[in-house]
């Protein structure tokens, strides 16, 4: 087991409510950028100092303000996605340049005698402190704070304060709104603008201006500027007011052009007496209302910050994260050093990226950078939305709205691909596919699987039956009737539905026939929508015939959904004892993993696509997810195999990959390999393990770190067994706390080496069960022993286990390393992501 903190713990100290920087660093920027990024789920902004420079990636962004762009196919054929969608990085309000006797604060060049940058996860507040060496001589301290409202969507405010500590000095204070998207920064420096490369999983820089200017406007004290995106005619307003508190004697100026505006200060500073700079900003986006309108809402949203004052708003924002953490909070004790604090900032990035999302749906990156340019996958539901589902149920159902609020989309998709009901994008914006690839991309159809697995879990947990009825249940009819018409039905000695030309989770293997998760996800889904009909027509008649009449729906339909899932093929080898990933997986040569060279990762960036499907390598779990996602359809001595068989092919290229190898991991007993994915996951980002941290937070990977310490240590499910738990608490570790919200009902738990205990906190009673037997939990503690922390098993080691045997048809297993080709060829655009 790896117990080295990834970490530079004299730069990044460790501590369990914050994430302290001591020491600034150019080495890093684009790292530092997304670790101190806030964000509110509407509104994000990366971590750049209020200075501007330096920076490696200036970013502020808006969850679904994008703009399109024709996606031109090298050969076109039917069906082909059309339109690409882009996040747009919307105009920069952080600035707030500082000057001194007229030398500018630039922390690469300047003598920073003492330097502090911190988060603390309570407060959601972005806070510096330093003291600056002037050219001169003279010293400055210098204290900045910036804050993106998590109770109003559209509000950031941020503050500088400048004190002389030797000598006397003018000082100027150049408050900015500057719109960096098109090209140019303050330098006119187009380098330093916008991000660029060739990497498939960064966003896609545009060669034409994309926010054109409608308006600007500015008082004494207040500056707005107005933009329309050239082609998805988006609109944008974004404004600030600002408020300066000094005894010193001062001037100030305001100005706008259509692509800047500009509040200075200058002042007479004396040494001893403060100035303090406010910075109230107001961003609103709209698909269709006109930018006059939005400018109305920018002063409504900046008069109610003159009124109500700064300090009104930071309060609110305490008071949001208390609640936040009551329920979202875990505790690990006994775990490495540093555990407790990565722990904590990956929960603090669900927040960021959820918490006024507002029926959005939730970026794989949030709103902390541009990759995989601002699109919405399959991971939220995955891994995203069960998080929410148990902490904050309120955020779970805003975010599977926008799924329902997309359903008209993927009803003209299907269309499009010659199927019934409804078919979910696999990667978008506005609900329309927007994958130029559609063989990792459209193929992917156990996204509908996806969605229904959430929507049916947040129903369970919840106990939001009006949401299940009113909105879930048309999500579900039209995704099952999806997968009836899909596949298709064969007689071979049995009669079995077939579900052909489909790609899985695992983007290193497309187009195949009979993908395990995807036919075990499907099943699911068709069997579940069907008990929700039958359900509904018993408990709400009324409601269940309004939609069959509204959706055409008949009880020979869904009688057939339920003969679809009773029948559907499940593969599974009998020579090896293991579930294919699909039809021909197996009869594929393996990946020699253990000889293939670090420098030759991740595969997707060095070898041509047919060259990985050929081989049995896999990019993330994707048998083992089904495992995890469907584990009450399978043994434990089916779990065990098909975990061993999958895991020394699985290259973890895929960032989604280690949280689901973790929990079956520590199901099956490899607890050693547990607790490393679970630190891979853990320091995805905090360490960089994937190297592309730069482009944003990986949202879907932070909220697997509650998936793994709950459902994996923890051992807990929610299935049609309903709640059960049989923990796996690590070696070492002396308990896990943490919160679940069941119904009305808030309900402790402890996991401890010899004992796992309840208790309800507020609400009504509970029945659990553990380890199969049933307790009653209600407000008094209710301790259950256990006896172990379940099955330890040896790591595994060498080649793949099944090298040298042979298939049922004869032919031997083999394993290789494909040759590396000179020059590396480079991926198309769009192929994959990780």
């Amino acid at each position: 087991m790896n117990d080295v903190d990834p970490m530079d713990r004299w730069r990044f100290p460790d501590d369990p409510w914050a994430l302290v920087e001591t020491a600034p660093s150019t080495r890093d920027l684009g790292h530092t950028e997304t670790l101190f990024a806030l964000g509110n789920g509407y509104l994000g902004m990366r971590g750049n100092p209020p200075e501007g420079r330096d920076s490696h990636f200036h970013g502020t962004y808006i969850n679904g303000f994008h703009e399109t762009w024709d996606i031109h196919h090298a050969e076109s054929a039917y069906g082909f996605a059309k339109t690409g969608q882009t996040i747009v990085n919307v105009p920069d309000a952080k600035l707030m340049k500082l000057y001194v006797d007229d030398e500018p604060l630039l922390l690469s060049i300047n003598e920073i005698q003492s330097y502090k940058r911190w988060i603390d996860f309570r407060e959601g507040v972005l806070r510096r402190e330093l003291v600056w060496r002037t050219p001169a001589g003279k010293l400055v301290r210098v204290a900045a704070n910036r804050m993106v409202s998590m109770t109003h969507r559209h509000l950031a405010l941020m503050d500088i304060e400048v004190t002389m500590l030797e000598g006397d000095a003018p000082v100027v204070i150049s408050s900015q709104i500057l719109n960096r998207q098109d090209g140019m920064d303050e330098y006119r420096n187009a380098d330093l603008a916008m991000g660029s490369g060739e990497d498939p999983r960064k966003s896609r820089q545009f060669t034409e201006r994309v926010l054109k200017p409608q308006l600007h406007w500015n008082s004494d004290q207040r500056m707005i500027l107005g933009f329309q995106t050239a082609k998805s005619r988006m609109t944008l307003a974004v404004g600030a007011d600002h408020t300066i508190d000094t005894d010193n004697s001062y001037e100030a100026l305001i100005d706008t052009s259509p692509d800047i505006g500009k509040r200075v200060y200058r002042v007479e500073a004396r040494q001893g007496i403060p100035i303090r700079v406010g910075k109230a900003v107001a961003y609103h986006s709209s698909r269709q209302v006109p930018v006059r309108e939005l400018f109305d809402r920018v002063r409504r949203t900046l008069d109610r910050v003159r009124e109500q004052g700064y300090e009104s708003y930071v309060q609110d924002q305490q008071e949001w994260f208390e609640d936040y953490w009551r329920t979202a909070d875990i505790q690990v004790d006994g775990a490495p050093p540093g555990t407790q604090q990565a722990v904590r900032w990956n929960l603090f990035q669900i927040a960021q990226a959820t918490a006024r999302a507002d029926q959005l749906g939730i970026p794989a990156k949030g709103v902390t950078g541009s990759g995989y340019e601002g699109h919405y996958f399959w991971d939220s539901e995955a891994y995203v939305i069960p998080m929410l589902t148990f902490t904050h149920p309120r955020l779970a159902e805003n975010a599977l709205r926008y799924r329902v609020n997309t359903l008209p989309e993927a009803r003209l998709r299907a269309r499009e691909v010659s199927q019934r009901g409804a078919l979910f994008p696999w990667r978008t914006i506005t609900g329309e596919e927007a994958s130029a690839y559609y063989a990792a991309g459209t193929a992917q159809y156990h996204i509908n699987a996806d969605i229904a697995h959430s929507l049916l879990l947040y129903a369970r947990a919840s106990e939001d039956k009006t949401f299940l009825y009113r909105d879930g249940a048309e999500v579900l009819v039209e995704t099952a009737r999806l997968w009836a018409d899909l596949g298709f039905w064969r007689t071979n000695g049995e009669r079995q539905f077939h579900v052909h030309g489909v790609t899985g989770p695992d983007e290193y293997t497309t187009v195949v026939d009979n993908n395990f998760y995807t036919n075990v996800m499907a099943r699911a889904n068709l069997a579940d929508a069907a008990r929700v009909m039958r359900r509904m027509k018993v408990e709400d008649p009324l409601w269940y015939q309004h939609l069959v009449d509204e959706l055409d729906l008949d009880e020979s339909e869904i009688a057939s959904w339920e003969e679809c899932a009773a029948g559907i093929v499940i593969p599974f080898d009998e020579t090896f004892g293991v579930h294919p990933q699909d039809d021909q997986f197996l009869t594929r040569e393996l990946w020699d993993l253990s000889q293939t060279p670090e420098s030759s990762r991740p595969l997707l960036l060095h070898y041509h696509p047919l060259v990985i499907y050929r081989h049995q390598v896999l990019k993330q779990a994707d048998v083992v997810l089904a495992l995890f996602l469907q584990g009450d359809q399978f043994t434990d001595t089916i779990k065990l195999a098909d975990f061993e068989y999958y895991d020394p092919i699985t290259t973890g290229d895929s960032s989604l990959s280690a949280v689901a190898q973790s929990i079956i991991a520590a199901e099956v007993g490899h607890q050693e390999m547990a607790m490393d994915y679970f630190r891979d996951a853990l320091f995805c980002d905090l360490a960089n393990i994937h190297h592309n941290s730069d482009d944003g937070v990986h949202v879907a990977s932070a909220a697997g770190i509650w998936g793994c310490l709950v459902q994996g240590f923890g051992g807990m499910r929610c299935d049609r067994q309903n709640l059960r738990f049989d923990p796996r608490l690590p070696q070492g570790w002396t308990s896990i706390r943490h919160h679940m919200v069941l119904g009305n009902s808030d309900m402790s738990i402890v996991v401890e080496q010899d004992a796992i205990t309840f208790q309800i906190l507020s609400g009504r009673d509970r029945d659990v069960t553990v380890r199969g037997k049933l307790h009653h939990i209600g407000s008094e503690p209710v301790r259950v022993p256990l006896a172990d922390q379940g099955p330890v098993r040896a790591r595994l080691h060498g080649s793949h286990p099944v090298t040298g045997l042979r298939r049922a048809d004869g032919s031997l297993v083999t394993s290789e390393v494909p040759d590396l080709p000179m020059p590396a060829s480079s991926v198309p655009l769009d192929t994959s992501r990780i």
